[in-house]
Protein backbone atom coordinates (compact mmCIF):
# COMPACT_ATOMS: atom_id res chain seq x y z
CA UNK A 1 0.00 0.00 0.00
CA UNK A 2 1.39 3.51 -0.57
CA UNK A 3 0.39 6.42 1.09
CA UNK A 4 -0.50 9.74 -0.30
CA UNK A 5 1.74 12.77 0.78
CA UNK A 6 1.22 14.85 -1.85
CA UNK A 7 -1.98 15.68 -4.24
CA UNK A 8 -2.17 18.21 -7.27
CA UNK A 9 -5.93 18.93 -8.02
CA UNK A 10 -6.92 20.94 -11.49
CA UNK A 11 -10.93 20.35 -12.04
CA UNK A 12 -13.04 22.06 -14.14
CA UNK A 13 -16.58 21.05 -12.37
CA UNK A 14 -16.16 21.59 -8.53
CA UNK A 15 -18.91 19.42 -7.31
CA UNK A 16 -18.00 17.31 -4.72
CA UNK A 17 -15.07 18.48 -4.94
CA UNK A 18 -15.32 20.27 -1.05
CA UNK A 19 -15.83 16.74 0.36
CA UNK A 20 -12.33 15.05 -1.30
CA UNK A 21 -10.71 18.60 -0.38
CA UNK A 22 -11.89 18.17 3.32
CA UNK A 23 -11.09 14.54 3.12
CA UNK A 24 -7.51 15.64 2.12
CA UNK A 25 -7.05 18.29 4.90
CA UNK A 26 -8.31 15.48 7.26
CA UNK A 27 -5.52 13.31 6.01
CA UNK A 28 -2.72 16.45 5.91
CA UNK A 29 -1.71 15.66 2.39
CA UNK A 30 -0.52 18.69 0.52
CA UNK A 31 -2.87 20.04 -2.26
CA UNK A 32 -1.27 21.90 -5.24
CA UNK A 33 -3.69 23.14 -7.70
CA UNK A 34 -4.25 25.71 -10.66
CA UNK A 35 -6.11 29.02 -10.53
CA UNK A 36 -10.04 28.45 -10.45
CA UNK A 37 -9.29 25.54 -7.85
CA UNK A 38 -6.56 27.23 -5.77
CA UNK A 39 -9.76 30.06 -5.47
CA UNK A 40 -12.38 27.42 -4.82
CA UNK A 41 -9.69 25.69 -2.24
CA UNK A 42 -9.09 29.27 -0.48
CA UNK A 43 -12.86 30.18 -0.50
CA UNK A 44 -13.45 26.55 1.69
CA UNK A 45 -10.67 27.12 4.26
CA UNK A 46 -9.02 24.42 2.36
CA UNK A 47 -5.13 25.16 2.74
CA UNK A 48 -3.39 24.37 -0.92
CA UNK A 49 -0.40 26.15 -2.84
CA UNK A 50 -0.66 26.95 -6.44
CA UNK A 51 0.93 25.38 -9.09
CA UNK A 52 3.15 28.58 -9.73
CA UNK A 53 4.35 27.92 -6.30
CA UNK A 54 6.42 24.93 -7.63
CA UNK A 55 7.01 26.10 -11.17
CA UNK A 56 8.45 29.68 -10.49
CA UNK A 57 6.34 30.37 -13.91
CA UNK A 58 2.67 32.27 -13.80
CA UNK A 59 0.02 30.98 -15.37
CA UNK A 60 0.40 31.95 -19.35
CA UNK A 61 -1.10 32.49 -22.76
CA UNK A 62 -4.67 33.44 -21.26
CA UNK A 63 -4.05 30.01 -19.15
CA UNK A 64 -3.20 27.61 -21.93
CA UNK A 65 0.10 26.98 -19.80
CA UNK A 66 -0.37 25.98 -16.22
CA UNK A 67 0.92 22.71 -15.85
CA UNK A 68 3.14 21.50 -17.93
CA UNK A 69 6.41 22.05 -16.60
CA UNK A 70 9.21 19.33 -16.04
CA UNK A 71 8.86 20.05 -11.98
CA UNK A 72 5.16 19.05 -12.39
CA UNK A 73 5.76 16.32 -14.73
CA UNK A 74 8.56 15.01 -12.60
CA UNK A 75 6.77 14.86 -9.69
CA UNK A 76 4.21 12.43 -11.34
CA UNK A 77 6.21 10.38 -13.59
CA UNK A 78 9.73 9.86 -11.80
CA UNK A 79 9.67 6.38 -10.62
CA UNK A 80 10.28 5.62 -6.66
CA UNK A 81 12.84 3.10 -6.53
CA UNK A 82 14.71 4.08 -9.08
CA UNK A 83 18.21 5.36 -8.25
CA UNK A 84 18.72 7.71 -11.34
CA UNK A 85 15.20 9.12 -10.71
CA UNK A 86 15.86 9.47 -7.39
CA UNK A 87 19.26 11.69 -7.91
CA UNK A 88 17.72 13.92 -10.25
CA UNK A 89 14.70 14.60 -7.89
CA UNK A 90 16.87 15.86 -5.45
CA UNK A 91 19.01 17.54 -7.82
CA UNK A 92 15.57 19.76 -8.90
CA UNK A 93 14.43 20.26 -5.74
CA UNK A 94 11.11 18.08 -7.06
CA UNK A 95 8.48 17.04 -5.04
CA UNK A 96 6.52 13.92 -5.28
CA UNK A 97 2.95 13.82 -6.95
CA UNK A 98 1.17 10.80 -5.03
CA UNK A 99 -2.79 11.58 -6.03
CA UNK A 100 -3.74 13.27 -9.68
CA UNK A 101 -7.06 14.48 -9.22
CA UNK A 102 -8.36 15.99 -13.23
CA UNK A 103 -11.52 16.85 -14.28
CA UNK A 104 -10.96 18.29 -18.00
CA UNK A 105 -12.41 21.26 -20.22
CA UNK A 106 -16.10 20.11 -21.14
CA UNK A 107 -15.25 20.05 -25.39
CA UNK A 108 -17.80 17.72 -25.99
CA UNK A 109 -20.59 19.86 -24.11
CA UNK A 110 -19.07 22.84 -25.70
CA UNK A 111 -20.07 21.40 -29.13
CA UNK A 112 -23.49 21.46 -28.19
CA UNK A 113 -23.81 24.52 -27.05
CA UNK A 114 -21.89 26.74 -29.80
CA UNK A 115 -20.46 26.67 -33.20
CA UNK A 116 -18.07 29.13 -32.58
CA UNK A 117 -14.57 27.76 -33.30
CA UNK A 118 -12.57 30.06 -31.51
CA UNK A 119 -14.62 29.13 -28.39
CA UNK A 120 -14.75 25.18 -29.17
CA UNK A 121 -11.00 25.23 -29.68
CA UNK A 122 -10.11 26.92 -26.16
CA UNK A 123 -12.43 23.87 -25.00
CA UNK A 124 -9.52 21.53 -25.68
CA UNK A 125 -7.77 20.72 -22.65
CA UNK A 126 -3.86 20.44 -22.90
CA UNK A 127 -2.65 20.02 -19.57
CA UNK A 128 -5.48 18.05 -18.55
CA UNK A 129 -4.78 15.42 -20.68
CA UNK A 130 -1.21 15.35 -20.27
CA UNK A 131 -1.58 15.04 -16.09
CA UNK A 132 -4.06 12.30 -16.71
CA UNK A 133 -1.74 10.60 -19.10
CA UNK A 134 1.30 11.10 -17.00
CA UNK A 135 -0.32 9.74 -13.95
CA UNK A 136 -1.61 6.96 -15.51
CA UNK A 137 1.61 5.67 -17.01
CA UNK A 138 3.12 5.82 -13.49
CA UNK A 139 -0.04 3.62 -11.80
CA UNK A 140 2.61 2.12 -9.92
CA UNK A 141 3.66 4.64 -8.02
CA UNK A 142 0.54 7.34 -8.83
CA UNK A 143 -3.38 7.42 -8.62
CA UNK A 144 -4.96 9.23 -10.97
CA UNK A 145 -8.60 10.34 -10.93
CA UNK A 146 -9.59 11.30 -14.60
CA UNK A 147 -13.04 12.83 -14.52
CA UNK A 148 -15.66 13.62 -11.46
CA UNK A 149 -17.35 10.71 -12.53
CA UNK A 150 -15.04 9.02 -10.44
CA UNK A 151 -14.91 11.09 -7.57
CA UNK A 152 -16.88 9.18 -5.27
CA UNK A 153 -14.32 6.38 -5.65
CA UNK A 154 -11.70 8.57 -4.31
CA UNK A 155 -13.85 10.00 -1.64
CA UNK A 156 -14.49 6.10 -0.05
CA UNK A 157 -10.65 5.68 -0.31
CA UNK A 158 -9.63 8.84 1.28
CA UNK A 159 -12.47 8.03 3.67
CA UNK A 160 -10.31 4.69 4.01
CA UNK A 161 -7.07 6.21 5.07
CA UNK A 162 -5.96 7.21 2.05
CA UNK A 163 -3.17 4.76 1.03
CA UNK A 164 -4.11 2.90 -2.11
CA UNK A 165 -3.09 -0.54 -3.81
CA UNK A 166 -1.28 -1.22 -7.07
CA UNK A 167 -4.22 -2.99 -8.23
CA UNK A 168 -6.40 0.28 -7.36
CA UNK A 169 -3.94 2.35 -8.97
CA UNK A 170 -3.84 -0.22 -11.95
CA UNK A 171 -7.77 0.23 -12.22
CA UNK A 172 -7.91 4.01 -11.75
CA UNK A 173 -5.32 4.39 -14.49
CA UNK A 174 -7.71 2.02 -16.94
CA UNK A 175 -9.97 4.90 -16.00
CA UNK A 176 -7.85 7.37 -17.20
CA UNK A 177 -7.13 5.83 -20.98
CA UNK A 178 -10.99 5.24 -21.26
CA UNK A 179 -11.58 8.95 -20.51
CA UNK A 180 -8.28 10.56 -22.64
CA UNK A 181 -9.88 7.93 -25.52
CA UNK A 182 -13.30 9.27 -25.07
CA UNK A 183 -11.84 12.91 -25.55
CA UNK A 184 -9.64 12.45 -28.08
CA UNK A 185 -11.63 10.62 -30.40
CA UNK A 186 -14.48 13.74 -29.84
CA UNK A 187 -11.92 15.94 -30.59
CA UNK A 188 -10.79 14.50 -33.86
CA UNK A 189 -14.37 14.05 -35.00
CA UNK A 190 -14.96 17.26 -34.77
CA UNK A 191 -11.91 17.92 -36.90
CA UNK A 192 -12.47 15.63 -39.60
CA UNK A 193 -16.50 16.69 -39.38
CA UNK A 194 -19.20 15.11 -38.39
CA UNK A 195 -23.13 15.20 -39.84
CA UNK A 196 -25.88 15.35 -37.47
CA UNK A 197 -28.38 13.27 -39.08
CA UNK A 198 -32.30 12.94 -39.16
CA UNK A 199 -32.92 10.33 -36.51
CA UNK A 200 -31.21 7.32 -36.31
CA UNK A 201 -32.47 3.62 -37.17
CA UNK A 202 -35.67 4.59 -35.84
CA UNK A 203 -37.48 8.30 -35.17
CA UNK A 204 -37.03 8.34 -32.15
CA UNK A 205 -33.56 7.73 -31.86
CA UNK A 206 -30.80 10.48 -32.23
CA UNK A 207 -27.94 10.21 -34.63
CA UNK A 208 -24.81 11.23 -35.45
CA UNK A 209 -21.72 10.04 -38.33
CA UNK A 210 -18.36 11.32 -37.16
CA UNK A 211 -16.55 11.20 -40.37
CA UNK A 212 -16.85 13.19 -44.03
CA UNK A 213 -19.50 12.48 -46.26
CA UNK A 214 -17.84 14.29 -48.61
CA UNK A 215 -14.41 12.55 -49.03
CA UNK A 216 -16.70 9.40 -50.02
CA UNK A 217 -19.35 10.95 -52.43
CA UNK A 218 -20.31 14.41 -54.23
CA UNK A 219 -23.96 14.55 -53.36
CA UNK A 220 -25.64 15.67 -56.79
CA UNK A 221 -29.52 15.89 -56.10
CA UNK A 222 -31.88 14.71 -53.08
CA UNK A 223 -32.58 15.25 -49.70
CA UNK A 224 -30.27 14.63 -46.26
CA UNK A 225 -28.71 11.24 -46.22
CA UNK A 226 -30.09 9.69 -43.29
CA UNK A 227 -28.43 6.81 -41.06
CA UNK A 228 -30.38 3.88 -42.61
CA UNK A 229 -29.21 5.17 -45.40
CA UNK A 230 -25.80 5.23 -44.62
CA UNK A 231 -25.64 1.66 -43.47
CA UNK A 232 -26.96 0.59 -46.77
CA UNK A 233 -24.65 2.89 -49.00
CA UNK A 234 -21.99 1.03 -46.91
CA UNK A 235 -23.37 -2.46 -47.90
CA UNK A 236 -23.82 -1.13 -51.29
CA UNK A 237 -20.08 0.24 -51.56
CA UNK A 238 -18.78 -2.69 -50.01
CA UNK A 239 -20.48 -5.17 -52.02
CA UNK A 240 -19.81 -3.35 -55.46
CA UNK A 241 -15.65 -3.39 -54.65
CA UNK A 242 -15.45 -6.80 -54.69
CA UNK A 243 -16.73 -7.05 -58.97
CA UNK A 244 -14.49 -5.32 -62.11
CA UNK A 245 -16.96 -6.20 -64.82
CA UNK A 246 -19.92 -4.01 -65.34
CA UNK A 247 -22.24 -4.61 -62.36
CA UNK A 248 -25.58 -3.53 -61.15
CA UNK A 249 -26.57 -4.27 -57.06
CA UNK A 250 -29.71 -3.21 -55.44
CA UNK A 251 -29.82 -3.11 -51.74
CA UNK A 252 -32.83 -3.38 -49.06
CA UNK A 253 -31.83 -3.24 -45.43
CA UNK A 254 -28.29 -4.06 -46.22
CA UNK A 255 -28.52 -7.21 -48.48
CA UNK A 256 -28.60 -7.29 -52.01
CA UNK A 257 -31.83 -8.33 -53.28
CA UNK A 258 -30.82 -8.37 -56.87
CA UNK A 259 -27.16 -8.11 -58.90
CA UNK A 260 -26.11 -8.59 -62.29
CA UNK A 261 -23.01 -8.95 -64.03
CA UNK A 262 -23.30 -8.16 -67.77
CA UNK A 263 -22.01 -6.21 -70.71
CA UNK A 264 -23.25 -3.12 -70.41
CA UNK A 265 -25.01 -1.51 -67.58
CA UNK A 266 -28.61 -1.32 -69.16
CA UNK A 267 -28.43 -5.18 -69.62
CA UNK A 268 -26.84 -5.58 -65.97
CA UNK A 269 -29.75 -2.96 -64.77
CA UNK A 270 -32.44 -5.32 -65.98
CA UNK A 271 -31.08 -8.30 -65.01
CA UNK A 272 -30.18 -7.08 -61.46
CA UNK A 273 -34.27 -5.38 -61.16
CA UNK A 274 -35.80 -8.94 -62.46
CA UNK A 275 -34.30 -11.05 -59.54
CA UNK A 276 -36.43 -8.99 -57.06
CA UNK A 277 -38.66 -6.10 -58.90
CA UNK A 278 -40.65 -6.20 -55.36
CA UNK A 279 -37.88 -5.55 -52.74
CA UNK A 280 -36.12 -3.15 -54.95
CA UNK A 281 -38.77 -0.44 -54.58
CA UNK A 282 -37.60 2.51 -51.97
CA UNK A 283 -33.70 0.69 -52.38
CA UNK A 284 -30.11 1.73 -53.09
CA UNK A 285 -28.87 1.19 -56.28
CA UNK A 286 -25.11 0.83 -57.27
CA UNK A 287 -23.22 0.55 -60.37
CA UNK A 288 -19.46 0.28 -60.95
CA UNK A 289 -19.32 2.45 -64.60
CA UNK A 290 -19.95 5.62 -65.95
CA UNK A 291 -24.60 6.02 -65.71
CA UNK A 292 -25.36 6.41 -69.23
CA UNK A 293 -29.14 8.21 -70.07
CA UNK A 294 -30.51 4.93 -71.81
CA UNK A 295 -29.88 3.09 -68.52
CA UNK A 296 -31.26 5.88 -66.38
CA UNK A 297 -34.27 6.21 -68.47
CA UNK A 298 -35.13 2.73 -67.42
CA UNK A 299 -34.32 3.58 -63.77
CA UNK A 300 -36.02 6.57 -63.49
CA UNK A 301 -39.32 4.00 -63.84
CA UNK A 302 -38.82 2.90 -60.47
CA UNK A 303 -39.10 4.79 -56.96
CA UNK A 304 -35.88 4.45 -54.68
CA UNK A 305 -34.21 6.27 -52.27
CA UNK A 306 -30.19 6.35 -53.29
CA UNK A 307 -28.42 5.76 -57.03
CA UNK A 308 -24.32 5.45 -56.48
CA UNK A 309 -21.94 5.77 -59.78
CA UNK A 310 -18.67 6.21 -60.23
CA UNK A 311 -19.84 9.17 -62.98
CA UNK A 312 -23.10 10.02 -64.98
CA UNK A 313 -23.35 10.81 -68.79
CA UNK A 314 -24.78 15.21 -68.44
CA UNK A 315 -28.51 13.58 -69.90
CA UNK A 316 -28.52 11.09 -67.43
CA UNK A 317 -28.62 13.00 -64.29
CA UNK A 318 -31.05 15.35 -66.20
CA UNK A 319 -33.52 12.36 -66.20
CA UNK A 320 -32.40 11.16 -62.54
CA UNK A 321 -32.86 14.91 -61.88
CA UNK A 322 -36.50 14.84 -62.36
CA UNK A 323 -37.46 13.74 -58.40
CA UNK A 324 -36.01 16.25 -56.28
CA UNK A 325 -35.63 14.15 -53.01
CA UNK A 326 -33.85 11.21 -54.71
CA UNK A 327 -29.98 10.70 -53.43
CA UNK A 328 -27.83 10.93 -56.15
CA UNK A 329 -23.92 10.29 -55.53
CA UNK A 330 -20.88 10.48 -57.39
CA UNK A 331 -18.66 7.92 -55.84
CA UNK A 332 -15.12 9.21 -55.19
CA UNK A 333 -11.67 7.45 -55.53
CA UNK A 334 -11.97 5.73 -51.53
CA UNK A 335 -10.55 3.11 -49.31
CA UNK A 336 -12.93 1.62 -46.90
CA UNK A 337 -11.69 0.90 -43.27
CA UNK A 338 -9.44 -2.01 -42.88
CA UNK A 339 -10.82 -2.22 -39.20
CA UNK A 340 -14.11 -2.85 -38.38
CA UNK A 341 -15.85 -1.35 -34.64
CA UNK A 342 -18.83 -2.66 -32.95
CA UNK A 343 -19.99 -1.11 -29.62
CA UNK A 344 -21.32 -3.62 -27.00
CA UNK A 345 -21.78 -4.34 -23.44
CA UNK A 346 -19.81 -1.39 -21.92
CA UNK A 347 -16.84 -1.97 -24.53
CA UNK A 348 -15.84 -1.94 -27.75
CA UNK A 349 -14.97 -5.38 -30.35
CA UNK A 350 -12.77 -4.99 -33.30
CA UNK A 351 -12.27 -6.99 -36.66
CA UNK A 352 -10.58 -6.72 -40.09
CA UNK A 353 -12.78 -6.30 -42.33
CA UNK A 354 -13.77 -9.46 -44.61
CA UNK A 355 -11.65 -8.72 -47.80
CA UNK A 356 -11.27 -12.27 -48.70
CA UNK A 357 -11.61 -13.41 -52.60
CA UNK A 358 -11.47 -16.38 -52.98
CA UNK A 359 -10.07 -17.30 -56.79
CA UNK A 360 -9.84 -20.67 -58.82
CA UNK A 361 -6.44 -21.73 -57.26
CA UNK A 362 -7.46 -21.62 -54.00
CA UNK A 363 -10.16 -24.19 -54.30
CA UNK A 364 -10.33 -27.70 -53.43
CA UNK A 365 -12.75 -30.28 -55.75
CA UNK A 366 -13.63 -33.09 -53.46
CA UNK A 367 -16.42 -34.39 -55.37
CA UNK A 368 -16.11 -36.87 -58.48
CA UNK A 369 -17.70 -33.94 -61.05
CA UNK A 370 -15.90 -30.74 -61.28
CA UNK A 371 -17.62 -27.22 -62.58
CA UNK A 372 -17.52 -26.52 -66.30
CA UNK A 373 -16.11 -22.93 -66.68
CA UNK A 374 -19.29 -21.56 -66.76
CA UNK A 375 -20.53 -23.28 -63.99
CA UNK A 376 -17.22 -21.83 -62.03
CA UNK A 377 -17.43 -18.22 -63.10
CA UNK A 378 -21.13 -18.30 -61.73
CA UNK A 379 -19.99 -19.91 -58.31
CA UNK A 380 -17.55 -17.67 -57.73
CA UNK A 381 -19.52 -14.50 -58.44
CA UNK A 382 -22.04 -16.22 -55.84
CA UNK A 383 -19.28 -16.75 -53.32
CA UNK A 384 -18.67 -12.65 -53.39
CA UNK A 385 -22.27 -12.25 -53.22
CA UNK A 386 -22.92 -14.37 -50.20
CA UNK A 387 -20.09 -12.54 -48.29
CA UNK A 388 -21.57 -9.65 -48.20
CA UNK A 389 -25.53 -11.00 -47.13
CA UNK A 390 -26.30 -11.69 -44.08
CA UNK A 391 -26.21 -15.53 -42.19
CA UNK A 392 -27.02 -17.81 -42.38
CA UNK A 393 -27.22 -17.22 -46.01
CA UNK A 394 -27.14 -19.06 -49.04
CA UNK A 395 -26.98 -17.70 -52.79
CA UNK A 396 -28.65 -18.98 -55.90
CA UNK A 397 -26.77 -17.65 -59.39
CA UNK A 398 -27.30 -18.56 -63.02
CA UNK A 399 -25.19 -16.72 -65.43
CA UNK A 400 -23.90 -13.92 -63.91
CA UNK A 401 -27.23 -13.08 -62.26
CA UNK A 402 -28.83 -13.37 -58.57
CA UNK A 403 -31.85 -15.49 -59.14
CA UNK A 404 -32.37 -15.51 -54.85
CA UNK A 405 -30.85 -15.49 -51.90
CA UNK A 406 -31.95 -16.61 -48.34
CA UNK A 407 -30.70 -14.47 -45.48
CA UNK A 408 -30.66 -14.24 -41.26
CA UNK A 409 -32.08 -17.22 -40.98
CA UNK A 410 -31.14 -19.46 -37.97
CA UNK A 411 -30.54 -22.42 -40.13
CA UNK A 412 -28.98 -22.98 -43.49
CA UNK A 413 -32.20 -25.43 -44.48
CA UNK A 414 -34.35 -22.23 -43.48
CA UNK A 415 -32.00 -19.87 -45.86
CA UNK A 416 -31.91 -22.48 -48.49
CA UNK A 417 -36.04 -23.46 -48.87
CA UNK A 418 -36.33 -19.06 -48.61
CA UNK A 419 -34.20 -18.57 -51.13
CA UNK A 420 -35.46 -21.03 -53.72
CA UNK A 421 -39.58 -19.98 -52.72
CA UNK A 422 -38.49 -16.57 -53.85
CA UNK A 423 -37.04 -17.36 -57.02
CA UNK A 424 -40.00 -19.66 -57.88
CA UNK A 425 -41.95 -16.05 -56.72
CA UNK A 426 -40.30 -14.12 -59.31
CA UNK A 427 -40.50 -17.47 -62.17
CA UNK A 428 -36.45 -17.71 -62.03
CA UNK A 429 -35.58 -21.07 -63.64
CA UNK A 430 -33.50 -22.87 -60.72
CA UNK A 431 -31.93 -25.28 -63.14
CA UNK A 432 -28.19 -24.87 -64.06
CA UNK A 433 -28.07 -22.66 -61.29
CA UNK A 434 -25.02 -22.56 -58.78
CA UNK A 435 -25.35 -22.66 -54.64
CA UNK A 436 -23.24 -20.48 -52.72
CA UNK A 437 -23.24 -21.15 -48.54
CA UNK A 438 -21.71 -18.47 -45.98
CA UNK A 439 -20.99 -21.70 -43.80
CA UNK A 440 -20.57 -25.55 -44.17
CA UNK A 441 -23.16 -28.00 -44.38
CA UNK A 442 -23.76 -29.65 -41.40
CA UNK A 443 -26.06 -32.21 -42.84
CA UNK A 444 -26.51 -33.57 -46.52
CA UNK A 445 -30.02 -31.66 -46.44
CA UNK A 446 -28.93 -28.83 -48.14
CA UNK A 447 -27.68 -30.68 -51.25
CA UNK A 448 -30.14 -33.37 -51.51
CA UNK A 449 -33.14 -30.34 -51.47
CA UNK A 450 -30.60 -28.46 -54.38
CA UNK A 451 -30.18 -31.20 -56.55
CA UNK A 452 -34.22 -31.40 -56.74
CA UNK A 453 -34.55 -27.54 -57.59
CA UNK A 454 -31.81 -28.31 -60.53
CA UNK A 455 -28.80 -26.88 -58.55
CA UNK A 456 -25.65 -28.22 -60.64
CA UNK A 457 -22.71 -27.03 -58.38
CA UNK A 458 -22.10 -25.70 -54.99
CA UNK A 459 -19.40 -23.88 -53.78
CA UNK A 460 -18.84 -23.49 -49.41
CA UNK A 461 -16.20 -23.80 -46.97
CA UNK A 462 -16.01 -26.89 -46.01
CA UNK A 463 -14.73 -27.66 -42.76
CA UNK A 464 -17.95 -30.14 -40.99
CA UNK A 465 -16.98 -33.26 -38.91
CA UNK A 466 -19.81 -34.30 -41.74
CA UNK A 467 -18.60 -32.56 -45.03
CA UNK A 468 -18.50 -36.67 -46.74
CA UNK A 469 -21.71 -37.26 -46.19
CA UNK A 470 -22.34 -33.67 -48.55
CA UNK A 471 -20.29 -34.97 -51.06
CA UNK A 472 -21.49 -38.58 -51.07
CA UNK A 473 -24.92 -36.49 -51.74
CA UNK A 474 -23.50 -34.39 -54.81
CA UNK A 475 -21.48 -37.70 -56.33
CA UNK A 476 -24.40 -39.80 -56.40
CA UNK A 477 -26.62 -37.20 -57.64
CA UNK A 478 -23.69 -36.40 -60.24
CA UNK A 479 -23.09 -32.80 -59.17
CA UNK A 480 -19.88 -31.00 -58.37
CA UNK A 481 -18.76 -28.92 -55.31
CA UNK A 482 -16.18 -26.89 -54.44
CA UNK A 483 -14.54 -26.15 -50.92
CA UNK A 484 -13.17 -22.64 -50.70
CA UNK A 485 -11.59 -23.54 -46.96
CA UNK A 486 -12.73 -19.87 -45.89
CA UNK A 487 -15.86 -18.82 -44.12
CA UNK A 488 -17.98 -15.80 -44.34
CA UNK A 489 -19.99 -14.98 -41.51
CA UNK A 490 -21.95 -11.34 -40.65
CA UNK A 491 -24.06 -10.76 -37.98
Amino acid sequence: MKVIQNALITVYHKEKLDVIATELHRLNINIFSTGGTYNYLQELGIPAKTVESLTGYPSIFGGRVKTLHPVVMGGILYRRENPDDIKQVEQYNIPSIDLVIVDLYPFEDTLKQTDDESEIIEKIDIGGISLIRSAAKNFNDVLCVPSQEYYPNIIEILRKGGATSLEQRKQFASYCFKVSSHYDTVISNWFMGETHLRYGENPHQSAVFHGNIKDCFEQLNGKEISYNNLLDIDAAVSLINDFDKYTFAIIKHNNACGVAIRDNLLDAWKDALAGDPVSAFGGVLICNGKLDAQTAEAINTLFFEILIAPNYEPEALEILKSKKNRIILKQKNFNLPEIQYRTLLTGVIEQEKDTSIEMVESLNYPTQQRPTQAQMDDLLYANRLVKHTKSNAIVLVKNGQLLASGMGQTSRVDALNQAIAKAKRFNMNLSGSVMASDAFFPFSDCVEIAVKEGIVSIIQPGGSVRDKESIDACDKAGISMVFTGIRHFKH
